[in-house]
């Protein structure tokens, strides 16, 4: 693996993006995309995550993110492992899931292709950190962050996809609340 994408400041502010195995749109249910939230606000409250920017989308996510106990590593193989449990119990659970054979296959055969898993592998394991550290570089990323959904053709203005903090700088704090750090903030229009 490559030293550029590792995290070595401990304590730096990191974009990172990581998929769903074969990038299958797996967050296509509210229930879904719910257990990607209320993980990210327990791991504000609970593991010292500061969220500065996020997009949910089908099959990937992505954030702007600093760990205060400065172990970004573990606190994502954390967050990771917890969704995956979740998210795959709400679908094995989920009655109105018509691809639940197909994706549990899916996953079950990702988890085969590696030796260190057990049963279902769920995310892609590469997270792509990259460190920010200059306001314009921010900037690029969180433009890049909120106009996902808009790229992949599901919305026409950034604010109008529900699970983005496009609607947090607008002033919408609904669906999950962000970290307000003044230079960051000051940066995005």
């Amino acid at each position: 693996m490559s030293r550029k994408y590792k995290f070595h400041n401990t304590s730096g502010l990191y974009f990172v993006s990581f998929a769903t195995v074969y990038w299958i749109d797996v967050f296509t249910r509210q229930k879904y995309f719910s257990i990607l939230a209320s993980s990210i606000e327990y791991c504000r409250k609970e593991k010292g995550m500061e969220v500065y920017a996020y997009c949910f989308m089908p099959s990937h996510m992505h954030l702007i993110f600093r760990s205060t106990k400065q172990n970004p590593s573990s606190l994502l193989r954390d967050f990771k492992k917890y969704t995956a449990k979740k998210t795959l119990l709400a679908i094995q659970d989920n009655p109105q899931e018509s691809r639940k054979e197909w994706l549990l296959e899916m996953f079950a055969k990702a988890g085969k292709e590696r030796s260190n898993i057990n049963t279902y592998q769920f995310w892609q394991h590469h997270n792509k950190p990259i460190e920010l550290w200059t306001d314009k570089v921010i900037q690029q990323k969180v433009d890049y962050i909120h106009n996902n959904p808009v790229q992949s053709g599901f919305v026409t203005d950034t604010v109008d996809w529900k699970y983005s903090s496009a609607r947090n700088y607008q002033g919408d704090q609904t669906i999950l609340k962000i970290d307000s750090d003044g230079f960051l903030l000051g940066l995005v229009k």
